[in-house]
C-alpha cells in the first residue's frame, strides 16, 4: 500500500481552472462534473498476475496507408468580402476650424506596474442599451460546463462544433474523435512528419501551400464499452486546455477522459472501469513490455508499420502488478477488463534519449495552464505554469515552440532537452522537462505611442516618436486634413458592418490626431473631433445600422447581423470571427478621443462601452462572469486566431497579422488614455511576443530557420491554419491582396512588428521596379504606405503627387496620415537622403503646385529643426528661427531661385540641407 502514495492524485482537485493566474478561480456555476476522477483512496481490488509476453508481433503484416486526406480548399463557409472599401464619393467641402484649443492628456508611457499584469479590469454586466439574446445561431454541442463564458476561438473548438469530427491540434500531436472511422469510437492520435506534407499546386515554385494530411490514425485510444451510441462531451474549458470525455451513451458516465493541453508531451487517457482498446490505421508491428517505472507505472514499446516508434505507459489505480496488454492483431491491442487509471502514449523520435526523457516523466500529465506576466519599463516576461496531476513527484514533459525557446529565461533553458518533434505549421517543438516555463522580452515597445515611431538605426527593437515635421509638410497635413475631415463621417462609419464602420472611425481618428500633433492645427483638429464624437456616440448608444447584442449562450458581444440566418454577414462577427480585428479599430478610435479630450472618458457610458469590447476579445481575467479570458489571443502561440464558431478540418486560422498587432496596439493606447498601466504594460508584452511569433511563423525573412525553406520566397504565409499554410486570402489571390492583408492598417506599431529587413525583401520580391503600380484601388495605396517603412521619400512622392487619386486609399486609410507618417519617417535621423519629393498638391484646391524638394533633409542624430515657411512670392527675404533650437538660422530668399540656401550662424555645414520653397504655403479653407 505504500506505493499508493505515488499514485494518481485527484484529477479534479489539481485543476486550478482559473486564468490568468493561480488564486483567481474560474466562476463555474451549475457545473455538471463528468470528467473522470482518479483517486488515491481507491482500495486495491485487482492483482494482475498474468505472465506478459516480452515481445508480441503481429501475425499478419500490411503496408500502411499514410497519405490521409488533403484539403486544398478553404473552409466552407468562407467569409469572403474584400476588406478594402474605398470612398465612393468625394468631400463636398473642406472642414473649417473652430475657435477651440484641445488639451490632450499625457503622452508618456505608463511604467508603474507592480506584480502580475493580468489583473481584472471589470466584471459588471453589459450596458443596458445592448440587449441580450439567448438564441445564438450556433448551438453548443455537449459542453458540460455550466452557464459560463465559453472560449470560442481556442484550439479545441472542433470538439464542440457541428458533427465533432474534425481534429484539434495540441502541437506536436493532433487528436480527432474517430466516431466509427477505422472501426473505433475512441480518440485518434496522429503525428505528421514533414515528409508527409503535401505541396502544391504541382509544378508551382515556390509552392502556394503545404498541407498536413488528416485522417491518419497512428494510434486510437478507445475502450471496448464504446460503440455506435458513444457521446463526446467537453468540460473544464480554459484558455490552454480542455477535458474531452467519451461515454457509451447519452446518460452514461464517461469511461475515458482526455486532458488536452497545448504542448502536452504525452497523450493521456484516464480510464474508469473500462477495457482499454488501442487501434491503428497504420498497423501495429510489435508490442513489447519493458519494465515497471517509478513504482507505479508500466512501460510498453510499440512499433508501427511506418517504422515509427511509440511508447505506452500504464499507471493503474486500485490494482497491483503490471496490467497486461495483448496484441490481438495488427489493428488492435487490448488491455485488461475493468481498468482504472491512466494510459499515456508518446511518439519517440530520439531512440534512447527519448525513452529516458519519457520514462523519467511518465505517470504525470498536465491538466491546464496559467499565465502570469511582469513588465518593468522596456523589460517584460511571462510564465506558463501547468497544473499537474498523476504521479506528483514526476516533473512534466511538455513541448515548447520555437518562439518560446528563443526567449527562454535561464531556468527554462536548463530544462530544455535535445528531443524534438515537428509540428504542422510552427516548426520543430522541443521537449522541456519542467512544470513551468518563462519567456523574456527584453525590448518592449514602451516608447511607442500615438505618433509615428521611428526604429533606432542600430537594428534593435527600440525607437522613438517623431512629431516634428518641417513646415511645408505641416502645411500639407493641414490642407489634406481639412479636405478629408470635410467628408461625410456618417456614410463611412454607420454601416452594416462593425468591421467597415470601425475602419472608418479609426481613419478619422488618425486624421484628427495627425492634424493636432503633427500638423499643429488644434482648431481644425477640434472641429474634426466634434464630428468624430458624434459618429462614435452612435455606437455607444447602440443605434448603428446593425446593433450589437450580448449573446447569453456563448457569452460575448456580437453583431446582430447573422441572427437572420446569413452566417457570413460582417465576416461572421456573430460567430465570433475576427473580433480583435473589428473591435480593435473602435478601441483605437476611443483611445484617440480620450487622449485629445480626457474629459470624454468620464462622460456617459463611453469608457464602459469601450471596455465592453475589450473584455470581449482581450479580457485579462477569468473571474469575469460575462466574458472569457483572452478570447482571441493565444498566449501559447503568441498570436490570435480569427476563426470563431465555425468547424474546420484544418483548425483555427488567421490571415491578417497586421490587424492582429493593430488590435494589441489599440489596447496599449487605450490603456494609456485611461491611465491604466496594467493594460498598457500587458499590451506592450503582447506586442513583443507577437513580433517574435510573426517573425518565426508568418513574415518570412530569407534566413528564417523555422518554416520550410522552399516556402520562404512567398515572404508571408498567407492564411496560417493549425494544419496547413496557404499563400492566399479568403477574398482573392492577387499578390497585392495576399501580401497587403498583412500590411493593413499602417500605424505606429507597424515599424516595430514588421522589420525593415522583411519589408525590403518583400518589396524586392513583388513590388519593386514599378510592379506596385499594377495594383488597383485601395490595395495600391496600401503597398505604397508599406513602402514608408523602407523608403519614406519614395512613398512621400507618391502620396504628395499632383495627380494623386483618392480612390487609391483604403476606406480605413487617409492621405493625411500617410503624408505625415512618411514625412516623419523621412525626417528622423539616419543618413542623408536626397529628393524627398518633387511635387506636392494643394489639397484644398485639388490642383498641382510646386513641391518641396528636400535634399539631405535628415538632420544628424534625429534632432529635427522645425522651420517656418519661407515668404510668399511677393514677400521679401526674412529671417526665421528654429522652434526646437536656440540656434539662429538665416534664410536668403530669391523669388527666381529654385532653392534657397540655408546657413547656420556659428555652425559649419549643418547637413547642407537645401529646401525648395517655391509654392504657396497658405492653407486655403
Amino acid at each position: 500500500m505504500a506505493k499508493l502514495a505515488f499514485l494518481l492524485a485527484v484529477a479534479q482537485s489539481m485543476l486550478t481552472n482559473g486564468f490568468p493566474a493561480p488564486g483567481l478561480p474560474h466562476n463555474v456555476r451549475n457545473l455538471d462534473e463528468r470528467a473522470i476522477t482518479l483517486s488515491t483512496d481507491i482500495d486495491v481490488t485487482t492483482s494482475y498476475s498474468t505472465v506478459i509476453s516480452t515481445l508480441q508481433s503481429a501475425s499478419v503484416t500490411e503496408s500502411p496507408t499514410i497519405t490521409g486526406i488533403i484539403q486544398t480548399g478553404l473552409p466552407d463557409p468562407g467569409f469572403t468580402p474584400d476588406p478594402i472599401k474605398t470612398l465612393s464619393e468625394g468631400p463636398s467641402n473642406t472642414l473649417a476650424p473652430i475657435d477651440e484649443t484641445l488639451h490632450p492628456g499625457p503622452t508618456e508611457p505608463l511604467n508603474d506596474v507592480e506584480g502580475n499584469v493580468f489583473v481584472p479590469m471589470a466584471t459588471d454586466a453589459p450596458l443596458q442599451q445592448i440587449s441580450s439574446r439567448n438564441d445564438h445561431p450556433i448551438r453548443k454541442v455537449n459542453i458540460v460546463d455550466g452557464d459560463v463564458p465559453i472560449y470560442t476561438n481556442k484550439f479545441y473548438a472542433n470538439l464542440f462544433l457541428a458533427n465533432q469530427n474534425y481534429p484539434v491540434w495540441t502541437h506536436p500531436y493532433s487528436l480527432v474523435w474517430a466516431k466509427g472511422t477505422g472501426d473505433t469510437w475512441g480518440m485518434s492520435v496522429s503525428h505528421i512528419e514533414r515528409s508527409q506534407l503535401a505541396w502544391g499546386p504541382d509544378g508551382q515554385t515556390p509552392p502556394r501551400y503545404w498541407i498536413a494530411p488528416i485522417g491518419i490514425q497512428h494510434i486510437a485510444m478507445s475502450a471496448k464499452e464504446l460503440g455506435t451510441d458513444t457521446v463526446l462531451s467537453t468540460e473544464y474549458l480554459t484558455a490552454f486546455s480542455v477535458y474531452a470525455n467519451l461515454a457509451p451513451s447519452v446518460n452514461a458516465d464517461p469511461v475515458i477522459s482526455f486532458p488536452l493541453v497545448q504542448g502536452m508531451g504525452f497523450v493521456t487517457a484516464l480510464y474508469n472501469v473500462a477495457k482499454p482498446q488501442l487501434s491503428s490505421g497504420v498497423f501495429f508491428r510489435t508490442l513489447d513490455y519493458v519494465e515497471q517505472l517509478n513504482g507505479v507505472t508500466y512501460k510498453y514499446r510499440i512499433t508501427l508499420e511506418d517504422d515509427s516508434h511509440w511508447l505506452l505507459y500504464a499507471t493503474p489505480v486500485g490494482s497491483l502488478g503490471a496490467p497486461p496488454f495483448t496484441l490481438i492483431n495488427n489493428h488492435l491491442i487490448e488491455g485488461p477488463d475493468g481498468f482504472t487509471g491512466s494510459i499515456q502514449i508518446a511518439k519517440n523520435p530520439a531512440d534512447g534519449l527519448g525513452e529516458q526523457l519519457y520514462d523519467s516523466t511518465s505517470g504525470a500529465f498536465a491538466t491546464n495552464a496559467t499565465i502570469s506576466g511582469t513588465v518593468d519599463d522596456a523589460f517584460g516576461s511571462y510564465t506558463l505554469a501547468w497544473g499537474k496531476s498523476g504521479v506528483q513527484n514526476q516533473t512534466l514533459l511538455m513541448f515548447a515552440l520555437p518562439h518560446q525557446v528563443e526567449s527562454f529565461d535561464q531556468a527554462s533553458k536548463d530544462a530544455l532537452t535535445d528531443m524534438e518533434l515537428v509540428t504542422t505549421t510552427k516548426g520543430y517543438a522541443k521537449a522541456v522537462v519542467a512544470d513551468k516555463i518563462t519567456m523574456i522580452e527584453p525590448e518592449l515597445p514602451s516608447s511607442l505611442g500615438f505618433a509615428p515611431w521611428v526604429p533606432d538605426q542600430n537594428g534593435g527593437n527600440s525607437g522613438s516618436e517623431n512629431t516634428n515635421l518641417a513646415a511645408e509638410f505641416r502645411v500639407m497635413v493641414q490642407n489634406s486634413g481639412a479636405v478629408e475631415l470635410g467628408e461625410n463621417f456618417t456614410s463611412q462609419t454607420n454601416l452594416d458592418s462593425m468591421y467597415y464602420s470601425g475602419k472608418g472611425l479609426a481613419k478619422f481618428a488618425g486624421i484628427i490626431y495627425t492634424v493636432q500633433t503633427l500638423g499643429k492645427d488644434t482648431e481644425l483638429a477640434a472641429a474634426g473631433l466634434v464630428k468624430l464624437k458624434e459618429a462614435f456616440n452612435t455606437f455607444v448608444e447602440n443605434k448603428q445600422v446593425v446593433p450589437l447584442v450580448y449573446d447569453q449562450v456563448w457569452k460575448g458581444v456580437v453583431s446582430s447581423a447573422s441572427y437572420g440566418g446569413d452566417l457570413g454577414q460582417d465576416f461572421g462577427n456573430t460567430l465570433y470571427n475576427d473580433h480583435h480585428f473589428h473591435y480593435g479599430y473602435f478601441v483605437y478610435t476611443a483611445a484617440v478621443i480620450g487622449h485629445l479630450d480626457p474629459s470624454w472618458l468620464d462622460q456617459g457610458s463611453n469608457k464602459a462601452w469601450v471596455n465592453l469590447l475589450v473584455r470581449d476579445f482581450a479580457n485579462p481575467s477569468a473571474t469575469d462572469p460575462y466574458f472569457p479570458f483572452q478570447r482571441s489571443f493565444d498566449w501559447y502561440m503568441c498570436h490570435s486566431w480569427a476563426k470563431g464558431l465555425a468547424d474546420s478540418g484544418d483548425g483555427k486560422d488567421q490571415e491578417s497579422t497586421s490587424e492582429d498587432t493593430y488590435a494589441t496596439y489599440a489596447l496599449k493606447m487605450w490603456g494609456r488614455a485611461l491611465g491604466d498601466p496594467y493594460m498598457e504594460g500587458r499590451a506592450n508584452l503582447q506586442l513583443a511576443c507577437q513580433k517574435r511569433s510573426l517573425r518565426n511563423y508568418f513574415l518570412l525573412e530569407s534566413d528564417n530557420q523555422v518554416q520550410p525553406s522552399q516556402f520562404l520566397p512567398n515572404k508571408v504565409t498567407g492564411i496560417l491554419f493549425e494544419n496547413k499554410v496557404d499563400h492566399t486570402t479568403y477574398f482573392g489571390r492577387n499578390i497585392e491582396m495576399i501580401q497587403g492583408i498583412h500590411m493593413i492598417p499602417l500605424n505606429p506599431s507597424s515599424a516595430y512588428t514588421r522589420s525593415r529587413k522583411f519589408v525590403q525583401e518583400e518589396w524586392d520580391m513583388y513590388f519593386s521596379d514599378g510592379r506596385a503600380d499594377q495594383a488597383v484601388g485601395g490595395w495600391k495605396g496600401i503597398l505604397y504606405a508599406n513602402q514608408i517603412l523602407i523608403d519614406p521619400f519614395a512613398a512621400l512622392e507618391f502620396f504628395a503627387g499632383p495627380d494623386f487619386d483618392m480612390s487609391l486609399l483604403d476606406g480605413g486609410a487617409s492621405r493625411t496620415f500617410y503624408l505625415a507618417y512618411a514625412a516623419a519617417m523621412a525626417g528622423s535621423g539616419g543618413s542623408a537622403v536626397a529628393n524627398a519629393t518633387e511635387t506636392a498638391v494643394d489639397t484644398a484646391q485639388n490642383e498641382p503646385v510646386e513641391a518641396a524638394s528636400v535634399a539631405e533633409a535628415a538632420p544628424v542624430g534625429g534632432e529635427d529643426v522645425d522651420v517656418e515657411p519661407g515668404p510668399d512670392d511677393d514677400s521679401e527675404a526674412s529671417d526665421v528661427e528654429g522652434r526646437d533650437s536656440d540656434d539662429e538660422w538665416e534664410w536668403e530668399w530669391d523669388e527666381d531661385a529654385d532653392t534657397n540656401s540655408q546657413e547656420e550662424d556659428g555652425v559649419e555645414d549643418a547637413n547642407d540641407a537645401e529646401w525648395a520653397w517655391g509654392y504657396d504655403r497658405k492653407r486655403k479653407l
